[in-house]
C-alpha cells in the first residue's frame, strides 16, 4: 500500500526576505519542538515541525492497522490534536517517537474496537471486512500477492499484526518496537518469529 500523494519529510514552507516562499528541509531536534511546545515558544510553528516529521511514518503504522485511507486520515488528525494537547504532561521517560506511536496504536485500537461493536461483529470478522474492501480503496495499489499477505496478516492476533506490521514494513528495530509497546525485545522476537511462521503457512495453503 501507498499513499498516492507525498509530502517531502520534514519540509516546511518559510518566507524568505524577498518576501517569497521557498522550501527547507530542516533537521529539527525532538528535544526542540518539545521545549518550544511546552514553553509556548513559537508553538505553532514548533507543531507544524512535529507534524511533518512524524506524519509519514504514523500514517502508515497506522495504515496497516486499520486498512483505509479516509480512516486514517481521521485517526491521525486525532493523534496529533491528542499530541498537541498532551504535551505538557510529557516528561521524557521515553522518546519523542515512542510517545507518539503509542498514542497513534491507542487510537488505531479504539477505532477498530469501536467500528467492531458499531456493526456488532468481532474483531475478527472486521479485519476480514477491512480486507475485502481494500481493493476498492482509491489509495490501494498493491498488487495479488500484497493482498494475500494482507490477508494472512489479518489472521493473526492483535499483537502480532502490530509487532509483523512495525517490523516488516516500517523496519523498525525491536528495541524501537519494545519502547513503542513497553514490553521486552525477547517477547517481540518471539512473537515476530510466531507470526511469520503462521503467515508463511497461509500462504502455502492459499
Amino acid at each position: 500500500m501507498r499513499i498516492l500523494e507525498k509530502d517531502t519529510q520534514g519540509v516546511l514552507a518559510v518566507t524568505n526576505k524577498n518576501n517569497t516562499t521557498e522550501l527547507l528541509i530542516l533537521k529539527i531536534q525532538d528535544e526542540d519542538i518539545i521545549h518550544a511546545l511546552q514553553n509556548n515558544d513559537n508553538s505553532d510553528a514548533a507543531f507544524r515541525q512535529l507534524v511533518a516529521k512524524y506524519k509519514h511514518p504514523l500514517y502508515w503504522h497506522i495504515r496497516h492497522m486499520v486498512k483505509n485511507h479516509d480512516d486514517t486520515d481521521d485517526i491521525l488528525q486525532n493523534v496529533f490534536i491528542k499530541t498537541y494537547k498532551g504535551i505538557h504532561q510529557f516528561r521524557g521517560d521515553s522518546k519523542l517517537y515512542s510517545w507518539l506511536y503509542r498514542i497513534a496504536t491507542n487510537e488505531a485500537i479504539t477505532f477498530l474496537n469501536q467500528k467492531a461493536k458499531k456493526n456488532n461483529i468481532s474483531l475478527e470478522q472486521l479485519q476480514q471486512q477491512l480486507i475485502e474492501n481494500l481493493e476498492a480503496d482509491a489509495y490501494y495499489d498493491g498488487n495479488t500477492i500484497q493482498l494475500k499477505l494482507q490477508q494472512a496478516i489479518a489472521t493473526l492476533p492483535q499483537k502480532q499484526q502490530q509487532v509483523f506490521n512495525m517490523k516488516y514494513f516500517q523496519e523498525l528495530k525491536y528495541r524501537e518496537i519494545a519502547a513503542i509497546l513497553q514490553t521486552s525485545e525477547g517477547a517481540l522476537k518471539a512473537s515476530y518469529h510466531l507470526a511469520t511462521k503462521k503467515i508463511e503457512q497461509f500462504l502455502k495453503n492459499h
